[in-house]
């Protein structure tokens, strides 16, 4: 069985290190949907590097019903078969909430999301794409998106931690851990057939890849 088994393919990970990149090149590469979020889409985004304490809630907010939407199209791409690849994972909207807001707001997004959530389909494989803080920087700052320069290095490390700390006890689909230290998953056609393979031959639950 190769990558045909995988029906709903997720890629998650921390800012800047190449989620929608890589989901894009595995949705061309298998011909499949493709599911991405819209950053550019949320008009707090800009202003919440600048002001985090204060647009946080409208901006983590804006993300959540996104997400809601896209996981309700993802229900009605089902219907028609064929493989879907997303870059990102609905359960871990609540990762974000509770890094970036205040008690009294998290307990608000806690109730709006118990509310509005859907029942998210289970993905059959999570590719989960680490690096270090200091490249998950390089490579932001290298990107086009002017306010994303305005990150702070402390903020890229806390999420990075949090991150881990989710996929550390996350057990709801297989999951393979991608170190991209040494992988030019963007630009090295061999690094991604590298991966390819590697994803094809999968036999556990929860398996890591390292290119030495």
């Amino acid at each position: 069985m190769g990558l045909e088994r995988y029906r709903y393919i997720v890629v998650e990970g921390p800012i800047g290190v190449g989620k929608t990149t890589l989901a894009r090149k595995l949705a061309e590469r298998l011909e499949s949907n493709l599911l991405l979020e819209d950053p550019d889409a949320i008009p707090f985004l800009p202003k919440f590097y600048q002001d985090m304490q204060r647009y946080a809630l409208p901006t983590q907010l804006s993300f959540l019903f996104q997400r809601v939407e896209q996981v309700e199209s993802l229900t009605q791409i089902d219907l028609f078969g064929g493989q879907t690849v997303a870059d990102f994972l609905f359960d871990k909207d609540p990762l974000f909430a509770e890094l970036i807001l205040s008690d009294d707001e998290f307990r608000l997004y806690a109730d709006i999301y118990r509310h509005l959530r859907v029942r998210a389909a289970t993905p059959d494989l999570v590719i989960y794409l680490q690096a270090d803080v200091d490249t998950l920087i390089s490579r932001v700052q290298s990107r086009s998106r002017d306010y994303e320069a305005k990150i702070p290095d402390g903020y890229l490390r806390r999420l990075t931690e949090r991150y881990s700390r989710f996929f550390y006890d996350y057990t709801e689909a297989p999951v393979l851990s991608v170190n991209t230290e040494n992988l030019n998953l963007a630009g090295n056609s061999d690094d991604f057939q590298l991966l390819l393979d590697r994803i094809a031959g999968m036999r556990s639950a929860r398996e890591y890849f390292n290119k030495a």
